[in-house]
């Protein structure tokens, strides 16, 4: 579909949020930075990252990005056979960090997405970690014209690795977002979005976020998707601008790359690239051995593609 230069800036904006995000918080995963630790892409942390590399978070959403420019349509079969083909390929590739859910489905190497989903499904225990939340935010790309096939797709994506409801819903939620913040620049496509999840279980969480005024002790179990949604709004929802709202994500502590990764999606399709600050720009890179320009380029790739098929009627589109 054709985008004004404002919707080009946002739809750019929606990759390298994330990438932004994942590498800012990635020197302080695992800690609890305090009022006086100064936030900055510094690297280090657990898995000894360079300054502005990101990691698996963004790794992921690259691999699914990828699927989408080749494809055109991540709710199909072949779109969700490349999905895990990307996925497959980048477990390949030995990155240093990849959460254990995920690694429990990929090490299996499933050839299609039918056998990931199946073998995601036998997983053990609880399932609903954060891990397809926070690669979620290229599916609002294919789908900018088409908010119900885009609701369907986040949550097909998300259940190859995690069969989880809760997961599966956080998803749709949230990339319905980025793609209403990518056509409307506002972040109203979240509360629109509960048409198509249990709204009585989410509202009451969306409300919490932004009341909280201690996020560490209302979601201190951010590696869990439903606390790590909250995570992120609450850091968007308490700052007006970019970079202090991934601040703000990253001071919540624990999962820092993983939630200022989730915000950083709906950032980036808030503000737009543009909203980036240009010395974060030059430092990102990770894999598959991308920059930021990359990152700009692969979003536009997958907005100038043709739709696989007529989109479906969107009876609650916003």
């Amino acid at each position: 579909m054709g985008l004004t230069a404002d919707q080009a800036d946002r739809a750019a904006g929606v990759l390298l949020g994330t990438a932004t995000g994942d590498a800012l918080g990635a020197g302080y995963e695992f800690s609890l930075p305090t009022r006086k630790t100064v936030i900055d892409m510094i690297g280090g942390g657990a898995f000894r990252w360079e300054p502005g590399e990101w990691t698996d978070d963004t790794s992921m959403a690259i691999a699914i990005a990828r699927a989408a420019a080749d494809t055109g349509a991540l709710h199909e079969t072949a779109g969700l056979d490349a999905v895990a083909a990307q996925f497959v390929a980048w477990i390949d590739s030995r990155p240093k960090d990849v959460g254990g859910q995920t690694r429990a489905v990929l090490n299996q190497r499933s050839r299609t997405a039918r056998q990931m989903r199946a073998r995601a499904a036998k997983i053990p225990g609880r399932r609903g970690g954060n891990g397809s939340l926070m690669r979620t935010a290229p599916v609002a790309l294919v789908y900018l014209d088409d908010a119900d096939t885009c609701a369907v797709a986040a949550a097909l994506v998300s259940s190859l690795t995690h069969a989880d409801q809760r997961a599966e819903e956080a998803c749709a939620l949230w990339t319905l977002a980025i793609r209403h913040a990518v056509l409307h620049g506002t972040y109203d496509g979240l509360r629109a979005a509960l048409a198509y999840v249990d709204a009585d279980y989410w509202a009451p969480l969306l409300d919490q976020a932004e009341t909280s005024r201690n996020p560490r002790k209302d979601f201190p179990k951010n590696g869990w998707v439903v606390h790590a949604l909250q995570t992120a709004w609450w850091a968007i929802t308490h700052s007006d601008t970019l970079p202090g709202a991934l601040e703000l994500a990253v001071r919540a502590g624990r999962d820092t790359d993983t939630t200022a990764a989730i915000a950083g999606g709906l950032l980036g399709a808030r503000w737009g690239a543009s909203a980036v600050p240009e010395r974060w720009q030059n430092l990102l890179h990770g894999y598959p051995g991308m920059r930021a320009d990359d990152l700009t380029d692969l979003a536009q790739r997958i907005v100038a593609r043709k739709p696989a098929r007529p989109p479906a009627a969107a009876p609650h589109d916003q």
